[in-house]
C-alpha cells in the first residue's frame, strides 16, 4: 500500500493551517467534487455532535461580544415541480419524531406564550413556531427547528457557559436580535435563542424586522450593486446554455411531467429536488416515467460549476462588496462601541438567508467557504488583549472553522503575527475604505453612483 500524503479537508470544505487546529480532522471526504456528497452537506440533516472552534483564544484574552449571521434551518421549497404531487412533509412538531432534540417540547409550549415579545411590525402576526400537517411553501421544517436548538445550544456551552458573555441579570439591552419578515427566520432565530440565552424571557426579547434580505437597512438605494448583480445573472445564463448534459436532461424532465422545457427550468426543479433528497423522499413519477438521481446529479453538479466559476468571474465579488456595505458597516460600527467600553448589544443574530450569507462570505475575501447550508452560521466574535486592555481583536468563523485568516484584510497580517486573531482595525480599515478600492472610490455613496471605467 503506498500512502499519499495530502492536506485533510474539514466537513465544511475549509482547510485552516495545521497549527492552528485543535481537533484532528478525519480524511473523510471524497477528492473529486460529488454531487450528491455536497447535496448530504447541503442538507446538514443534525447526526452527529458537532466540533467548532468558536470560543478559542489564549486565555488572557476576554471575550466582549458576539454577532452571529444565520441562514434560516431545513425549508419546504419555495416553488413546485409542475404537473407533479408535492413533497409529502409533515412540518408539526413531533418531539418523538426524527430528528429530534431533548428540549423540542419544551421549546414548543414556551413558543405558545409568547404574547409578552415586543415584535416590530408585521412579524407579531407570524406564528412563533412551524405547524401544518403538511408544509406550506418556504415553511421551517421539525429539522429546520432541530437544527437551531443544536446552534444554540452548541453557543451557550461556549458563550455563556465557559466565557461568561451574558450574566443571570442580563437584559433586552445585551441583545440586539433582527429576522427578515418571513415565519423560517423568525421561527430560526427563536429556536437558537432558546437553547443559547441564560433563561428565554419573552419580556426581553424585542425582535426588529429587517424588509431587505441584503440587511441594508436605510441604505439600499446603490444603482451599481444592481448593474453588478444584472451582470452576474447574465453569466450564469450563459454558463446554462453552455451546458448540453443540463439542456439533455431539462428535456428529459420536461417530457416526463408533460411540460414545456423552458417552464420546467422556470419552476427551479433544483429546490424542489433538494427538498426530497434532504428528507430521503423519493423523487416525483408520472405515467410517463420517474425523476431520478441521474437528473438530481447533473443539475446539482452545474450548480457546483457555478458557484465556481462565479468566484473566477469576480462580478459576484462585485455586487457582494455594494451589497454587504451597510450591514459590515453596521457590525465594525458596533464592534467599536463596544471596544470602547458600551455594554449593550453584546450579542447579536441576524436572521436571514443564502442570499444574505452568500454574499457577505464573498465580500470577506473567503473564497474557499462552501455555499451556505441549511441553518449555517458566520460568527464575529471581538476579544479584548488582557495584557494591553486597549487592543482589541476579532474572529471569524464559518460553521464553527476558524475563517480569520482567510479574509481579505487579514491574510497578510497572519504571516508576520503570532497572534491568532486579527486586530480590530484592521476589519475596521476594510469596511470604512479598503472594500471601495475596487470601484476607484472612497465611499459607499460613490461606489454605488460610480460607472466602471
Amino acid at each position: 500500500v503506498h500512502l499519499i500524503p495530502v492536506n485533510p479537508i474539514r466537513e465544511d470544505g475549509l482547510s485552516p493551517k495545521s497549527r492552528k487546529r485543535i481537533m484532528p480532522d478525519l480524511l473523510t471526504e471524497p477528492p473529486v467534487i460529488d454531487p450528491v456528497y455536497e447535496a448530504h452537506v447541503y442538507c446538514n440533516i443534525p447526526t452527529i455532535a458537532e466540533r467548532s472552534m468558536e470560543g478559542h483564544a489564549p486565555h488572557y484574552f476576554k471575550l466582549v461580544s458576539v454577532q452571529v449571521l444565520i441562514r434560516h434551518g431545513d425549508r419546504y421549497p419555495l416553488y413546485a415541480i409542475p404537473k407533479t404531487k408535492r413533497p409529502d412533509i409533515d412540518c408539526m412538531l413531533l418531539p418523538s419524531r426524527k430528528p429530534s432534540h431533548p428540549q423540542l417540547e419544551a421549546f414548543i409550549k414556551h413558543m405558545s406564550k409568547g404574547s409578552a415579545a415586543q415584535m416590530d411590525g408585521s412579524l407579531s402576526s407570524l406564528p412563533r413556531y412551524p405547524s401544518h400537517s403538511l408544509c406550506e411553501m418556504g415553511e421551517l421544517t421539525q429539522t429546520g427547528v432541530v437544527q437551531h436548538l443544536r446552534n444554540g445550544q452548541l453557543l451557550r456551552e461556549i458563550y455563556i457557559n465557559k466565557h461568561k458573555l451574558l450574566l443571570s441579570d442580563w437584559t433586552a439591552k445585551h441583545l440586539y436580535l433582527e429576522t427578515t419578515g418571513k415565519s423560517r427566520t423568525l421561527q430560526s432565530a427563536l429556536a437558537l435563542l432558546y437553547t443559547f440565552l441564560p433563561d428565554f424571557d419573552w419580556k426581553k426579547i424585542n425582535m426588529r424586522h429587517q424588509w431587505s434580505t441584503i440587511f441594508c437597512s436605510g441604505s439600499c438605494d446603490c444603482p451599481m450593486r444592481n448593474h453588478y448583480l444584472e451582470e452576474e445573472q447574465r453569466r450564469q445564463y450563459s454558463l446554462r446554455v453552455k451546458n448540453n448534459d443540463l439542456e439533455k436532461i431539462y428535456v428529459d424532465m420536461a417530457k416526463i411531467v408533460g411540460i414545456p422545457t423552458r417552464q420546467l427550468r422556470a419552476s427551479n426543479p433544483i429546490d424542489s429536488l433538494l427538498c426530497y433528497f434532504c428528507h430521503n423522499v423519493s423523487f416525483p413519477c408520472t405515467k410517463t416515467g420517474c425523476i431520478g438521481m441521474e437528473h438530481f446529479k447533473v443539475i446539482k453538479r452545474h450548480q457546483l460549476e457555478d458557484e465556481r466559476e462565479r468566484q473566477e468571474k469576480k462580478l459576484y465579488f462585485l455586487y457582494a462588496l455594494l451589497a454587504t456595505h451597510p450591514l459590515l458597516n453596521q457590525t465594525v460600527n458596533r464592534l467599536q462601541r463596544i471596544a470602547e467600553g458600551k455594554k449593550e448589544e453584546v450579542f447579536v443574530l441576524y436572521s436571514a438567508h443564502d442570499v444574505t450569507l452568500s454574499p457577505v462570505l464573498s465580500a470577506l475575501g473567503i473564497t474557499e467557504a462552501r455555499f451556505p447550508r441549511f441553518a449555517a452560521r458566520l460568527v464575529f466574535e471581538l476579544w479584548q488583549d488582557g495584557k494591553r486592555p486597549k487592543e482589541h481583536f476579532i474572529r471569524i468563523l464559518y460553521n464553527g472553522a476558524d475563517v480569520t485568516f482567510q479574509t481579505s484584510f487579514c491574510k497578510d497580517y497572519y504571516k508576520r503575527s503570532s497572534k491568532p486573531m486579527c486586530p480590530l482595525e484592521k476589519f475596521v480599515n476594510f469596511v470604512k475604505r479598503d472594500m471601495f478600492l475596487v470601484f476607484n472610490s472612497t465611499s459607499y455613496y460613490d461606489a454605488c453612483r460610480r460607472r466602471p471605467l
